[in-house]
């Protein structure tokens, strides 16, 4: 069966399931991302409570070190390693319900074929193999 033979809603079903798929591996790759960078955060953060209150401590802005307070780059980096930790949840929960929409509208499109091929005799029961 070409593209232009197939009927029009199956067309709709699997267009629907590849936007699907391109946005569950966007989420991943985000989710990725966030995780990196909170390993990043962390190290960080070890390193930076190895130093005394009295070390000379730098941050990083742009190209550029900057002389930075110990305490102050602790809270940001603790903040910011919470917020890190918010996304990766809120993610993976998006990633989840993805994941269930697509697992549904695979399962509709297999229905709808093989309710389609069960009323014409000739044609052998195929269903999609679609990725998950």
């Amino acid at each position: 069966m070409s593209e232009q033979e197939l009927p029009p809603w199956l067309k709709e079903q699997l267009a629907r399931l590849q936007q699907l798929q391109q946005n569950l591996q966007a989420i991943m790759m985000q989710k990725q991302q966030v995780e990196i960078e909170n390993v990043e955060t962390e190290r960080a953060l070890e390193e930076l409570k190895k130093t005394t209150p009295d070390d000379t401590v730098y941050k990083l802005a742009g190209p550029l070190l900057v002389k930075s307070n110990r305490d102050e780059l602790i809270k940001d980096l603790e903040e910011k390693k919470e917020l890190s930790k918010t996304r990766v949840v809120v993610l993976g929960k998006q990633e989840s319900r993805v994941k269930e929409n697509l697992k549904e509208v695979e399962s509709k499109i297999n229905q709808m074929v093989q309710m389609s091929q069960s009323g014409s005799p000739s044609t052998t029961n195929n269903t999609f193999n679609l990725p998950k």
